[in-house]
């Protein structure tokens, strides 16, 4: 008689988004989110900022998965993080497990810790949003880099969550968020980690 093998748990990317109030974090998250679970995933969201419109802390958890999710999105740990500035990141690499991905943004976050247990990835977003016009779009210039080096969704689908997401006066930021999230993926292009 042999003995059955418990199942194997199932496959989940747990992401942490480190920023400030202004640069789209909450949206970013909620984006990723309501893509994955558009394409048949499942997903969780944690969101945790400051009461300041622009400047204070702004950070969210996102679990992404195949079967139904097991993690709660308040992680003490995760897969991967992408940090959006250096203000409140706090010791992110270190809640990073080994081999994780740590997308930066170039332009505020300094080269640091990292690099020697993690897969780091730097992309300029605040330059690449205020070359597009759309300075408020970094955010999605670096979910789009994410999105490409993960593989996680089509990005098509990430357009259309963040355009049913916007509020009403926002509408018209659509297009360059999407402009955003296309130049994010082109500036990791061969970058991708195998499949």
């Amino acid at each position: 008689m042999t003995s059955a093998r418990p199942a194997a748990p199932p496959a989940e990317l747990q992401l942490l988004l480190i920023g400030i109030g202004g640069q789209g974090i909450q949206l970013i998250g909620k984006t990723l989110a309501q893509a994955a679970t558009n394409t048949g995933k499942h997903a969780m969201l944690a969101a945790d900022y400051g009461g300041e419109m622009r400047g204070g802390p702004s950070n969210a958890s996102v679990v992404i998965g195949t079967e139904p999710l097991r993690s709660l999105p308040i992680l003490p740990s995760a897969t991967a993080a992408i940090v959006a500035s250096h203000k409140f990141a706090g010791p992110v690499p270190q809640r990073l497990r080994e081999g994780g991905l740590l997308l930066r943004n170039s332009s505020v976050v300094d080269s640091g810790a990292g690099r020697e247990h993690h897969r780091v990835v730097e992309v300029p977003a605040t330059a690449m949003a205020t070359e597009l016009g759309a300075p408020q779009a970094s955010g999605f210039i670096l979910l789009g880099a994410f999105n490409r080096l993960t593989g996680l969704v089509p990005e098509a689908e990430l357009v259309t969550a963040m355009t049913a997401l916007l509020p009403p006066y926002r509408a018209q930021h659509a297009t360059k968020n999407a402009e955003a999230l296309s130049a994010g993926a082109a500036a990791v292009a061969g970058q991708e980690a195998p499949r």
